[in-house]
C-alpha cells in the first residue's frame, strides 16, 4: 500500500529520500523547508506542496519524516503537534525519544548510505528502522521495503554503533583519499591511476571479509618499505602520523 508522506528538510537526504519515495509510488504531500525557495525547488520535483511554517503542516499523511542534521531534529521536532501521527528522524546518532514531545507514535528511519542531493541515481540504501510501537515498527518496514531490499530493525544504541562504523568506512576512508588526492597533486604524481586500486579493494569486500584480504607492507612487516614511505612522508607529517599509525594497527591485527 503506497503511503502519504510530509518531509522536513530540504538537504542531501531529504531530497534523495523524498525523490525516491516519490519514485515508488509514495505521495509527498508537503516538503518543509527554513528557506522558501528551496522548500519550492524540491516540492516541485516530487508533486508536492512547499511549505516554511509549521503550523501549516498537512495533518492527513501517513507518515512524518524529519531528515535533517542531527544537531536540528530536536528544534524542528519541538515546533510539532502531530498528536497520534507516525514521525520519524533519519539520524544515525539521535535517539528516538526526541520525538516524543510531537506525537505519540514515533521512530526512526535511518538510510545507511552517504547521500548527495546532486547524485544522478539513488545508490542502494540499506535501512535501520525503529518505533515505540510494534505497529510503528511494522509500518516503517513495510514503507522501507517499497525503496529497498535491506531492512532491518536496530535500537537507539545498536543504531548507533553502527552509525560508528558507518562513519569510519565513509567518512575517514573518504578523508584519506582527500589527503592522498592531494600528496599526488604535491608530488606530481596522478591521483587517477588509483582509481581502479580503490573500486578493487571495494569490490573485494563484497565476499570476503576485510581482515581475510589485507595487503601491504605493514601486514607483510615489510619495515624496509615501511620506513621508505615514512621518509618520503616527512614533508606532509599528518599524513607520515597517519600512515604509522594504521600500520601498527594493522601489524597488530595480525600479529
Amino acid at each position: 500500500m503506497r503511503k502519504q508522506l510530509v518531509i522536513f528538510g530540504t538537504g542531501n537526504a531529504a531530497t534523495v529520500l523524498s525523490l525516491l519515495f516519490a519514485e515508488q509510488g509514495h505521495g509527498i504531500l508537503q516538503v518543509y523547508g527554513r528557506d522558501a525557495a528551496k522548500a519550492a525547488e524540491l516540492a516541485k520535483r516530487c508533486n508536492a506542496a512547499a511549505i516554511s511554517d509549521l503550523a501549516g503542516v498537512d495533518m492527513n499523511a501517513d507518515l512524518y519524516v524529519i531528515a535533517v542534521s542531527d544537531s536540528a531534529v530536536a528544534s524542528v521536532a519541538a515546533g510539532l503537534q502531530l498528536g497520534d501521527r507516525l514521525l520519524v528522524h533519519t539520524a544515525g546518532s539521535v535517539s528516538k525519544e526526541v520525538l516524543k514531545t510531537a506525537t505519540t507514535n514515533y521512530g526512526v528511519l535511518y538510510p545507511v548510505q552517504s547521500m548527495r542531493a546532486k547524485m544522478g541515481d539513488a545508490p542502494d540504501i540499506p535501512f535501520l528502522v525503529d518505533a515505540n510501537t510494534e505497529a510503528g515498527i511494522e509500518t516503517l518496514k513495510e514503507i522501507a521495503l517499497t525503496v529497498s531490499d535491506k531492512v532491518q530493525q536496530s535500537n537507539d544504541d545498536q543504531r548507533l554503533r553502527l552509525h560508528v562504523a558507518a562513519v569510519i568506512v565513509s567518512n575517514f576512508t573518504n578523508h584519506l583519499y582527500a589527503l592522498a588526492a592531494e600528496y599526488c597533486k604535491k608530488e606530481g604524481t596522478d591521483f587517477s591511476m588509483l582509481l581502479p586500486l580503490i573500486s578493487e579493494v571495494a569490490n573485494r569486500i563484497q565476499d570476503a571479509s576485510p581482515k581475510d584480504v589485507q595487503t601491504g607492507p605493514a601486514i607483510r612487516h615489510d619495515q624496509s618499505t615501511i620506513n621508505k614511505h615514512l621518509e618520503l612522508l616527512k614533508e606532509f607529517p599528518e599524513l607520515q602520523q597517519l600512515y604509522a599509525a594504521l600500520s601498527n594497527s594493522i601489524q597488530s591485527m595480525y600479529r
